[in-house]
């Protein structure tokens, strides 16, 4: 059975998404970010703070390496997992990419409130968002799927793999 690598901008409902797709699908749910920080034993923002970004991406791809290894999980990865080729590569060789997306609007009101996103820890936060974005959207776009969460909620975005993509593999 092959693993479910759920990509995305952050606010896009990466986490939330692939708990619930886990639930419904009777899989294990994995959060990146979560092995890191109990590997690390210190938080994501922790890392970026102290070691960088570079650091922290090396962390992830070796965390994703780890966990492709096994079958059959939802794997909720973390917004930058798609720079590295080498990442994209590992997850369309075990499983199924998908990626989530949403307005710069509907990610700054996501995010507005939560003080653990590093990259967005600025004076001008939606300025940054539209700019990693862009910088990113050749990366996302070599996604297996694509689905827009700004006007849905978890249920709809679970359904909608459910229904469409899961079923058809």
């Amino acid at each position: 059975m092959k693993n479910i690598y759920i990509v995305g901008f952050m606010g896009t409902g990466k986490s939330v998404v692939s708990r619930d797709l886990a639930v419904r699908l009777n899989r294990k749910a994995v959060e990146l970010d979560e092995l890191i920080e109990n590997k690390e034993k210190r938080k994501i923002n922790d890392i970026f703070t102290r070691d960088g970004e570079s650091y922290f991406r090396r962390l992830e791809s070796q965390a994703l390496s780890e966990v492709s290894r096994s079958y059959g999980l939802v794997v909720s990865c973390g917004g930058g997992i798609v720079l590295n080729e080498a990442n994209i590569k590992i997850m369309k060789e075990t499983g199924i990419v998908i990626c989530l997306s949403a307005s710069p609007d509907v990610i700054l009101k996501r995010t507005s409130h939560s003080n653990h996103r590093p990259l967005l820890n600025i004076d001008n936060p939606r300025l940054k968002i539209e700019e990693l974005l862009n910088q990113r959207a050749p990366f996302y776009a070599k996604a297996d799927h694509a689905i827009d969460s700004s006007c849905l909620d978890v249920k709809g975005v679970v359904d909608i793999i459910i229904k469409d993509i899961v079923s058809k593999c």
